[in-house]
């Protein structure tokens, strides 16, 4: 008998009206809203426009979308193009399945389209908008939560998750949440990204390859922990093997790139104002320095330093007059 467990909700999907407000799209909005908005702090800090990381995120969140639901449609086409089964439903995104990896790829096709028509760098770019991804999912993975899906095996801890109700033939109880593990895992990685860019002043991509790389890491034992059915090779699951050729690629570029372009970028955002009082305004163009008003106290010595100076001069005018006429004499 279980003294303690997290309990299921009843339904994933509340009705208002007509229009049917389902947990698992309201935890994938609720993130996007939560990385565009630290992300456009973490751009504007860089030296960034305000709403430069909307403006490109209207690119990569739709194409991330389709890219997610693609990697998980293709990588798991027997739930919906196999006997018996409906080929429609795999338009169904309310219904979950969103594969982080299809959705970063095409998510960073979208990106890179957007920082191409505004002229920035999308390392920088990507760099801003990290932690706040590893933020993203862990409040998307809640939806997970929502259609009581994402958990692994039988177990009776107190933070076990309760099934009432699977899609896939399994007996109700009480078995690893692993929505709520990769959820905290995700916090950690954008804790981690946080500090590290604090810490070191990463650039040039290297924030978002540190945020993919420790992503990765906990991805593989969050999927070496599942039990639900997938395609598998040599005995690990294909997101096992996924992960593990991803982080590889990701070191990889972490070093290669602090070796050939160490620091961080000056300039993210050409044109941006980066707070400094130089000559140059808002397009980055120079202008010609206004002349500054001295102060009143100034003007009124130099008056008294030039009369100084007149009755010097007349002194020492006179002086020679009189030299003069004593010689003559």
């Amino acid at each position: 008998m279980e003294l303690a467990y997290i309990p299921s909700p009843s339904r994933g999907v509340v009705e208002l009206g007509p229009i049917p407000l389902r947990g698992y799209a309201f935890c994938i909005i609720a993130g996007v809203f939560l990385a565009v908005w630290l992300g456009n702090k973490r751009w504007i800090a860089r030296g960034g426009r305000p709403g430069t990381v909307a403006d490109i995120a209207v690119w990569a969140v739709p194409f991330g979308l389709v890219g997610g639901r693609l990697y998980h449609v293709i990588t798991d086409y027997q739930l919906y193009f196999s006997e018996g089964e409906n080929w429609v439903n795999a338009f169904k995104i309310w219904e979950g399945g969103l594969g982080i990896w299809g959705a970063i790829a095409m998510g960073g096709l979208g990106a890179w389209i957007g920082c191409r028509r505004r002229g920035i760098p999308l390392p920088a770019w990507a760099d801003a908008l990290a932690p706040g991804i590893a933020l993203a999912q862990a409040v998307g993975r809640w939806g997970n939560w929502f259609n009581q899906e994402l958990y692994g095996r039988a177990t009776d801890l107190p933070w076990a998750l309760k099934i009432t109700s699977s899609d896939d033939g399994r007996i109700p109880g009480t078995y690893h949440p692993m929505f709520l593990y990769e959820s905290l895992w995700c916090i950690g990685v954008a804790l981690l990204v946080i500090w590290a860019d604090r810490r070191f002043k990463l650039g040039h991509g290297r924030a978002f390859a540190l945020y993919v790389a420790a992503y990765c890491v906990g991805r593989f034992w969050i999927e070496y922990m599942r039990i639900d059915e997938a395609h598998e090779f040599l005995g690990l699951r294909l997101n096992n093997w996924t992960a593990m050729v991803v982080f590889v690629l990701a070191v990889i570029y972490f070093v290669l790139s602090a070796k050939r372009r160490p620091g961080r970028e000056e300039v993210v955002e050409p044109g941006a104002p980066d707070g400094s009082e130089d000559d140059t305004d808002a397009s980055g163009k120079e202008t010609e320095a206004e002349p500054k008003e001295e102060p009143k106290e100034s003007k009124e010595e130099s008056k008294e330093l030039k009369s100084s100076a007149s009755s010097a001069s007349s002194a020492s005018s006179d002086t020679k007059d009189e030299a003069e006429s004593a010689k003559k004499t």
